[in-house]
């Protein structure tokens, strides 16, 4: 697949979660994709399609109306596509407002994500694609 490529199955990535279609979410990811979340270093990541379903679920039940608009996104040659978007929704049981900017660096190989990690910003986006890119990364 071209890099262009990568970039649209992206934003169809997105669209797709935001309507809750977990079928066609899914059917973005590579079965052992990788997630790292912004709290990987407390809960670790999620690994494979159980871990998928496991992040998902935790957003959800937390977020139930949680949307994810991109605000830019950028193809960074290779296989690795850099997004800069903004997640807004409502506490599940508070009903209090998130406005969630943040940075998610994925990596697609033969048209699956096979990784991404969710950064709070820009700088710590960056530090993972150096760590993704360097050798043995």
């Amino acid at each position: 697949m071209s890099r262009h490529d990568y970039v649209e199955l992206t934003l169809r990535a997105v669209d797709a979660f935001n309507s809750r279609d977990w079928e066609a979410f899914g059917a973005f990811m590579h079965p052992d994709v990788e997630v790292e979340s912004r709290l990987v270093a407390m809960e670790g990541g999620y690994r494979g399609e159980k871990g998928l379903r496991d992040w998902r679920d935790a957003i959800i039940g937390f977020l139930p109306d949680y949307t994810v608009e991109v605000q830019e996104i950028r193809d960074l040659g290779g296989d690795l596509v850099l997004v800069h978007s903004l997640g807004t929704a409502h506490g599940a049981a508070s009903a209090t407002p998130v406005h969630d900017p943040f940075w998610q660096v994925l990596e697609w190989h033969d048209g699956k994500c096979v990784w991404w990690r969710n950064c709070s910003t820009e700088a710590e986006a960056n530090e993972a694609i150096a760590a993704r890119t360097a050798p043995g990364g």
